[in-house]
Order: structure tokens, then sequence, then C-alpha cells
């Protein structure tokens, strides 16, 4: 379970996403396709061509983390 702090958005990446993409290239995804900052503090969650596969992405202040979710 993640506590999102009041404030924060989630951003649901439509579509796919290629699940062996690391830090750097969700990052990219984030600017690319969503013309947003990875760096924001929001939540960006992407699915992966399994439905059951989901990795979340944000910026905890020291750094960005991938929480990675399999078999929901």
């Amino acid at each position: 379970m993640m506590i999102v702090a009041a404030g924060v958005k989630v951003h649901l990446v439509l579509g796919h996403t290629d699940m062996t993409k690391g830090l750097d290239g969700l990052a990219m995804l984030v600017q690319a396709m969503l013309k947003q900052d990875p760096f924001s503090g929001h939540l960006f969650a992407f699915r992966g061509k399994k439905a059951w596969l989901l990795k979340i992405l944000f910026w905890d202040g020291n750094g960005l983390c991938v929480a990675s979710y399999d078999r929901l």
C-alpha cells in the first residue's frame, strides 16, 4: 500500500509500456508522452502488455523511485 500526500496527482499512461524500461526510460516517457516533469512529486503509472504488470514512477524528494507490482 502506498500512502499518497494531499495534492499529489496520479497520471495513468494509456496503452501498454515496455516493462523492461528502468528509471531513465520511464522518465523519458513521462517527458515525451505526457509533457510532465518526472521530478514533480506526482505518480506516473505504467501498465505492461499483460494487464497485471504495473510500474509506478515517482520522486520521493531524494531521487526517482520505481514501484513495480506483479499479479495485483
